[in-house]
């Protein structure tokens, strides 16, 4: 969501202090520790590894095989073809009365490498039949008797009751794509916002780069994917977000909402209490490897290994170093690092300036969301004032990341046991004295409020170091602000819809809004933190302070649900969702500013090992021509339409080799780092990432329908989040559909730019979106009619395509 920002911000500084010196060293050394990392990860959860790792097998099969191994042998049968008698005859003489042992030991050692030999032959099945990328390729709706097969025969090597990390070890690696198909791809991408005379100079930058480096480069890349687990997630990982010195506020966090509607209980200690027991419960889920892995058609599974770190974790941040290795020394951009614990047994809470730690299990387990309201009351009922400094202290880790850290070496002097105490946290809550959602007085308003809030709060009021910081306002109304660079929207996503469904449907409320249950007296009062600040960082907090205000006020947000119709009409025109919504965006960002853009929309690779995310460039020339033509008065209804099938399907196209591991974008990153690894400048690689996304676009995808009724409670789902502008005179947007009928749009913007409006925006986004679907109703008629290709003998098939807004249906009954 937030990362395009990261990724026009990013600059590695890795220069070289040295005369002359062997380019290929320090990169080997990059390509070398990239894959210690990845066995690193490996080794640390062997036990869940040995348990998924026989997937799709299971430890009884082994029991199964040896069993019937021992049976084949008392019947005087020798299934090994004579490798038992070898075995035996390695194995120690113990005497004969031992023989028998020998026997048996013989079998258990030929069951365990025959089975081995059968595991391994499954994953390697597996993983050629999850390489095949057809499916994905083909037509929506449409099916190859080859695609058919492919699916059978996944069903047949997937196993059964799949645990969370079971396909890990069957999933393909990232491929590495041609060179000289990113670079065609990029420069067709980039063609409808250039003009001629700077799409030649950057085409003969391109040339220029195929000539001289981009074999070499290329090479490195193939042998970082041969030998890592993946060639590009941990560089995205570690200079997109770990290097960047830019505040996580605005910048790189993004925040998810609460159902839009409706607030199950007004009693903040208790929506607090069984928001937070929901959460714990889905880590123990998680630490069981208990939730299901996500499969695509319910066959295909994507990778898990982003949500190890949802819990426990906190971004550190780094003081800048320099790094010196034999003859070689580099001045490199300080590095945060990711600290994650394998457990942590309190939330870390704050309210009205002060710090509290709380408990969240007892001797007999988790504490219960009556217990823990009992906490979360106790802390509000505490008059007890926050300490000079204490109460805007959360400030710094809205800083720059180097101000950040400098101070934070001091805290960590002077008051180490209460910062351990937030950072150690699995996660933070925030108990805001203020309510936020939607009103009835004033809807618009109150809904930009909140997403601000959640967005930015007061600057001071959320740890953005956090994976994630759970808020909580007076009204109940819940939130969460999420740190970036751990993981993407859709595994915080899936977070949070379990949270929402457990704490609503499963855990509920009492008639008075209370936690179900009992307190429990007996629990000890919450702990408060006690910071002992020194002087010195006095100053630090106050300039962190305004930097958040000042950060946090230039920010322009505005959400709003567009109820007129939603995904159930797209899909009766036989469209995809997305798609159809990225045409839209182009449409009203063009009404907007009068121009193209390039565009930024977010999407996973995570059908390979590791795989995070991919950009969609979804302003294509066949875009470009649908929007000319709907503000061309010239043009009728069943051009502007043949044009917009072409612009979906490019979209659709683009969309899937993006997901396939044939998109651009993370291509020319990879590229570019090693480029900078071997210092090789590159005119045509800096040109590529000195682009500025001023339209970012993400779809915040709802990945658990079964958790929500929403035929029966169609007010109970989640209404998606949002993030900051990727640029100072951009657009960041936001969409999810909730349910079939109700789309809702997440804005924003920077107020300091004359040329950004995200309430303008919003209200083109409205237009645009009833004047293409008025443009697809009128095609149906026509269709019905058989006047498609004819048409304009009738009333409405000249209708200029710019004026279809004030005639567009305004209910989803009209659909």
């Amino acid at each position: 969501m937030a990362e395009a920002h990261q990724a026009v911000g990013f600059r590695p500084s890795l220069t070289s202090d040295a005369g002359e010196v062997e380019l290929s060293a320090p990169m080997l050394q990059e390509i070398y520790l990239s894959g210690l990392r990845s066995w690193k990860r490996h080794l640390s959860r062997f036990w869940n590894d040995f348990l998924t790792g026989v997937f799709p097998a299971s430890p009884l099969s082994w029991l199964f095989l040896f069993s019937a191994i021992q049976l084949a042998w008392f019947l005087q049968l020798d299934p090994s073809l004579g490798l038992m008698e070898k075995i035996k005859e390695l194995l120690p003489d113990w005497g004969g009365q031992h023989h028998r042992l020998r026997g048996v030991l013989a079998a258990a050692l030929f069951a365990s490498c025959l089975w081995g030999a059968l595991i391994f032959t499954l994953h390697v099945a597996l993983r050629l039949l999850l390489s095949y990328h057809g499916w994905l390729l083909q037509p929506h709706g449409a099916m190859s008797s080859r695609t058919k097969t492919w699916l059978a025969l996944v069903r047949i090597f997937s196993g059964r009751h799949p645990m969370l990390f079971s396909y890990q070890r069957s999933l393909p690696r990232q491929p590495v794509p041609s060179v000289q198909d990113t670079v065609r791809k990029y420069l067709e991408s980039v063609r409808p916002v250039l003009s001629d005379e700077d799409f030649d100079w950057t085409a003969a930058l391109a040339r220029e780069f195929l000539r001289l480096q981009a074999s070499l480069l290329q090479w490195y890349l193939q042998l970082k994917s041969w030998w890592a687990s993946n060639y590009v997630s941990d560089w995205w990982e570690e200079f997109v977000y770990l290097r960047s010195r830019n505040s996580l506020m605005v910048n790189s966090n993004y925040y998810m909402m609460d159902f839009l509607y409706v607030t199950p209980t007004p009693v903040q200690a208790a929506r607090a209490g069984n928001a937070v027991h929901a959460l714990l419960l889905y880590r123990h889920r998680l630490n069981r490897q208990e939730i299901l892995p996500t499969l695509l058609m319910g066959m295909r599974p994507l990778c898990s290994a982003q949500y190890e770190k949802i819990f426990n974790t906190t971004r550190i941040p780094g003081v800048h170093k320099g790094h010196h290795r034999a003859r070689y020394s580099y001045n490199i951009s300080p590095l945060d690092h990711i600290r994650h614990l394998r457990d942590s047994r309190h939330v870390a809470v704050f309210h009205r300036g002060r710090f509290f730690r709380v408990g969240t299990h007892s001797q007999s387990g988790l504490l219960s969301p009556r217990a823990l309201e009992q906490q979360f009351q106790r802390i509000l009922d505490d008059p007890s004032p926050a300490c000079p400094h204490e109460e805007h202290l959360a400030a710094l880790t809205a800083a720059p990341r180097d101000m950040w850290a400098q101070v934070r070496r001091s805290l960590k002097t002077q008051a180490q046991e209460a910062l351990e105490a937030v950072e150690g946290a699995a996660f933070f809550v925030s108990l805001d004295s203020e309510p936020a959602g939607l009103t009835r007085e004033d809807p618009a308003a109150s809904l930009d409020a909140y997403a601000h809030a959640l967005l930015a709060g007061r600057g001071h009021d959320r740890w953005f170091d956090k994976s994630f910081s759970l808020i909580v306002f007076s009204n109940g109304k819940l939130g969460l602000s999420v740190e970036h660079s751990w993981a993407d929207c859709p595994i915080s996503g899936h977070m949070w819809e379990f949270t929402l469904a457990t704490e609503c449907f499963q855990l509920g409320y009492s008639a008075d809004g209370h936690c179900k249950g009992h307190p429990d007296p007996s629990l000890p009062q919450p702990q408060r933190l006690h910071w002992d600040l020194p002087d010195k960082i006095h100053l630090s907090i106050s300039l962190a302070l305004r930097g958040a205000k000042t950060l946090s006020g230039n920010i322009d947000c505005h959400v709003f649900p567009f109820s007129h119709f939603g995904k159930s009409f797209i899909k009766r025109c036989h469209l995809s969702s997305d798609s159809f919504i990225q045409m839209a965006l182009q449409l009203a960002y063009f009404r907007d500013r009068g121009q193209f853009c390039l565009t930024y929309e977010s999407t996973m690779t995570r059908l390979f090992l590791e795989g995070r995310t991919e950009t969609v460039r979804s302003c294509t020339r066949e875009a470009c021509n649908f929007v000319r033509a709907m503000e061309d008065k010239e043009k009728t209804d069943p051009q502007c339409l043949a044009l917009f099938r072409l612009a979906v399907d490019k979209h659709q196209a683009l969309l899937k080799a993006a997901m396939s591991g044939q998109g651009v974008d993370r291509h020319l990153f990879a590229l570019y780092i090693v480029s900078q690894f071997l210092h090789l400048q590159s005119p045509f690689l800096d040109q590529v990432h000195s682009e500025q996304w001023q339209l970012a676009t993400s779809q915040i995808p709802v990945q658990q329908i079964h958790l929500f009724d929403v035929h029966s409670y169609p007010d109970y789902v989640s209404s998606g989040g949002g993030f900051g502008p990727a640029d100072d005179h951009g657009y960041g947007v936001s969409y999810i559909f909730m349910g079939d009928d109700v789309i809702t749009f997440h804005i924003s913007s920077k107020k300091s730019s004359t040329r950004t409006d995200s309430h303008r925006l919003g209200q083109h986004i409205e237009d645009a979106l009833l004047d293409v679907a008025a443009l697809l109703q009128e095609g149906q008629r026509l269709k019905r009619r058989g006047l498609a290709e004819e048409g304009s003998e009738h009333s409405r098939d000249s209708l200029p395509c710019h004026t279809r807004a004030s005639r567009a249906p305004t209910t989803a009954t009209n659909f």
